[in-house]
């Protein structure tokens, strides 16, 4: 199915969004949206994602700065005059429709001609391969068809802009994968813009182009899901992003004859950093560039840090496992071979290259590494 008519940009230009004389739930927003890209708003819940969707959508007012889709400023510009469609967390389909009519229905408004509107639904079915669910009602589906007709019904319309509010979190898990994979396909093949909202990290990498991380109204950064996992901009966006999510160990950075080291409880590394003045930051390592001293290739003198601890609680499934251990510094996970996993009890000692390893400042949570 090819778009009829060219995609456009999204622009927030310092937009913010607040309620009356309380907090901006949105500060200061300055963030493009490629024409064609396929970009995840992720973060937790109230991180302002779903506010920044709906000002998109026309659903909830700029309170300063400028949103423009594609050249137009659209701040002042009615929902039904931004050629922008979107697709809700809980379907909204009407009960007592077809598939067919549900699909048909934002055109049947417009007026738009019979064999028009045949042409797009049946389409838009073939895309979703639900073409032999277009003369069945919504209760005779099930939730990942449902969904499917949601997605075509805007479709359909074929907006500038398709926004996503959440549209799998209500799919069972091993459905939610495979809908995950389809929308990945369905992207490729539109050609669309898309922004899609998300609280699952792991949705975000999969899907998303581009991922911009959230919280507390603020965009914390955006990028790639392999730049943003490999050298995250701050504390927060390095647990978040990623599963097991990263470990982090306090320490003090000291600078001595322009090396610097960070020294903990039980362990002393010396990252890959420029000099900074002494202060309390975070050490970050993720669970799988931790390895065993023993039985691994990663020796001592390639190793810029190292601790010890005692094996609490070993966690297989399957073809990996996820160790948790105790050390001085404070419990560590890390990722071994479902095969090669330590024993419940057993002390050992956790290596990992500087590369690796992530220094964060503690108060700013600022990235220094």
């Amino acid at each position: 199915m090819q778009r009829a008519a060219p995609m456009a940009r999204v622009v927030f230009d310092h937009v913010e969004k607040r309620y009356g004389r309380g907090e901006p739930v949105v500060r200061d927003l300055s963030l493009t949206v490629q024409d064609q890209e396929l970009l995840v708003l992720v973060g937790p819940s109230g991180c302002g994602k779903s506010t920044a969707l709906r000002m998109i959508a026309g659903l909830e007012d700029v309170s300063a700065g400028t949103l423009s889709i594609g050249d137009r400023c659209v701040n002042d510009v009615a929902p039904k005059d931004r050629d922008v469609a979107m697709v809700f967390q809980n379907y909204a389909l009407y009960p007592h429709m077809t598939c067919f009519a549900n699909m048909a229905f934002a055109l049947e408004l417009r007026r738009a001609p019979r064999e028009e509107i045949d042409r797009r639904v049946r389409a838009a079915a073939r895309v979703l391969a639900i073409e032999h669910l277009l003369g069945r009602k919504p209760k005779e589906l099930s939730g990942g068809q449902r969904q499917r007709v949601a997605i075509g019904r805007a479709i359909v319309r074929e907006p500038q802009v398709f926004l996503m509010d959440e549209p799998l979190s209500n799919l069972d898990a091993q459905l939610r994968t495979s809908m995950r994979t389809e929308m990945k396909r369905l992207h490729r093949r539109l050609g669309a813009t898309i922004v899609y909202v998300t609280h699952d990290q792991t949705e975000a990498m999969t899907l998303g182009d581009r991922i911009a991380v959230m919280r507390g109204g603020d965009l914390l950064q955006c990028d790639t899901p392999q730049a943003i996992y490999a050298r995250p901009a701050t504390s927060f966006v390095a647990t978040f992003i990623g599963s097991p999510e990263m470990n982090l160990l306090a320490g003090e950075l000291l600078a001595s004859d322009g090396a610097p080291a960070v020294v903990g409880r039980g362990f002393r590394v010396r990252p890959a950093i420029a000099a900074h003045a002494p202060r309390e930051v975070l050490v970050g390592v993720r669970p799988e560039h931790l390895v065993l001293a023993e039985g691994d290739s990663l020796v001592g003198e390639d190793a810029a840090f190292a601790v010890r601890g005692a094996v609490e609680l070993v966690e297989s499934t399957g073809g990996e496992a996820y160790v948790h251990l105790a050390t001085e510094a404070g419990r560590l996970v890390c990722k071994r071979a479902g095969d090669a996993a330590p024993t419940m009890g057993e002390n050992v000692e956790l290596r990992a290259r500087a590369e690796h390893v992530h220094v964060f400042d503690k108060s700013s949570e600022a990235r220094l590494s």
